[in-house]
């Protein structure tokens, strides 16, 4: 193995306690850790970001390309033992919040883009994923074990209950897709939700001259009031300190619309217009 990875025996999540404030639920199936891993596909001058590595499940696998791995785990009783086992083989243990880790910092200092790897905290998903969403432009891609209904969310279609405002900023930022679903079995103590894995390849840029904080605004303001009609919906900028008003005769989006009804690509045309209509 390189980077002097050592493997870990997975049943000895058990002899540590789970944290339940910090979400924690430890992989025991070394055969689904192998499948995650498969799906990264590591390479050897990758630079990964692994979130929440606890006791080394998916870490041990991932050093066997010899990538280099920056490992951020926020419970301290980890990091000790991550140290030992991947620090002699190159791996930086960063003891600490995903959220405070500068992905920019990261790509500067080694020259790339990182890519993200975890089983998350389900209650920090959508921190998680906007995080990234943010720094997009310093990571190439993420594949994360997330809840079921979450994953369906992030991939949902326009026009079906689950599409909302998680799933048009994803489309904004790459193209997302599940990989396969794993059992609570799988996992000690078994959570109550089904998981699944999810891939994000993120873009390289955003559409040219989209303004991305009004974009956003549109976003919440419109799912906001989901019920309502576009023409409705859309009085509700103001709360997010947008003073615009779309054109009834030239808007390129039918105003009597509910936000469920329209692409990503309507809701950056829709912005374009309301730009317009400000300058």
């Amino acid at each position: 193995m390189s980077r002097g990875a050592q493997r870990g025996d997975l049943s000895r999540g058990a002899a540590l306690k789970p944290r339940q404030s910090l979400g924690q639920n430890f992989l025991r199936d070394e055969n689904i850790a192998r499948k995650i891993v498969r799906t990264v596909e590591p390479r050897g001058d990758d630079v990964i970001v692994e979130i929440g590595p606890g006791q080394g499940a998916i870490t041990s696998l991932l050093a066997e390309s010899g990538c280099r791995l920056v490992l951020v785990e926020i419970d301290r009783r980890m990091t000790g033992e991550l140290i030992a086992r991947f620090g002699p083989g190159g791996a930086e243990v960063v003891c600490g919040d995903i959220l405070d880790v500068p992905f920019a910092g990261l790509h500067e200092r080694f020259g790339k883009k990182v890519r993200v790897v975890g089983n998350i905290p389900y209650h920090l998903t959508s921190p998680i994923l906007f995080k990234i969403f943010g720094e997009y432009g310093h990571v190439s891609d993420c594949t994360l074990m997330v809840q079921k209904e979450v994953a369906a969310r992030v991939v949902s279609p326009r026009g079906v209950k689950n599409y909302g405002i998680l799933s048009v900023m994803t489309a904004l930022h790459g193209t997302p897709k599940i990989e396969f679903d794993i059992s609570p079995n799988c996992f000690f103590p078994k959570p109550k939700v089904r998981s699944s894995i999810l891939t994000i390849a993120l873009r390289d840029a955003l559409p040219e001259g989209l303004d991305l904080r009004l974009f956003r605004s549109v976003v919440r303001a419109t799912f906001g009031k989901r019920r309502k009609t576009l023409r409705n919906s859309l009085q509700y900028l103001r709360d997010e300190g947008v003073d615009a008003a779309p054109d009834p005769l030239n808007c390129p989006v039918p105003l009597d619309l509910r936000p469920e009804a329209l692409s990503t690509e309507d809701f950056i045309r829709l912005t374009r217009h309301l730009k317009d209509r400000t300058e």
